[in-house]
């Protein structure tokens, strides 16, 4: 189907500012507003969380606990070597060792008991289980809101924008 074409002007597509007289067609002048905002205007955007991806939240959650738990590592050797400065094994070590022993000096040696490499060991083994657990139970988070977020629909977030 064709249009028919009146007389010998070509197409020009409506413009959102009138051409003024003098002036090619499709070459509009814009005139400024009137009503100028002096505030910043912000734009916003409500969105929705309507699923977790199990395999990113278990990827993400593995890397925070492996980091969790080198920090955890290192805050109690730091803190085990601030106690043993400050004389904190020593006390408490003789005055268990004055209540459980006798002068033969059969009773409780807390310094050997909680040297530097024993806790450094026993926190590393507290590490990795936490690493285990963190992510298994994140992981499980995601499928368990993935579920509720099938009947609810999800975590509605505004996101705000400033221009």
């Amino acid at each position: 189907m064709q249009h028919p074409q009146s007389g010998a002007q070509p197409y020009h597509p409506p413009q959102a500012y009138p051409t003024p007289p003098g002036s090619t067609p499709g070459q509009g002048v814009r005139r400024p507003r009137t009503g100028v905002r002096t505030t910043p205007r912000t734009r916003k955007a409500r969105l929705r969380v309507a699923k977790a991806d199990p395999w990113s939240v278990m990827k993400v959650s593995f890397l925070l606990s492996i980091a969790l738990g080198i920090c955890t590592i290192v805050a109690v050797g730091v803190l085990w070597l601030v106690m043993d400065a400050m004389g904190v094994f020593t006390t408490v070590g003789g005055t268990i060792s004055d209540a459980t022993g006798s002068d033969e000096g059969g009773g409780f040696d807390l310094q050997s008991f909680l040297s530097l490499p024993r806790v450094l060991m026993f926190t590393s083994i507290i590490a990795v289980i936490d690493v285990v657990l963190a992510t298994a139970l994140a992981t499980l988070g995601a499928f368990i809101y993935n579920l509720s977020a099938g009947f609810v629909g999800g975590v509605e977030l505004t996101l705000a924008e400033d221009e």
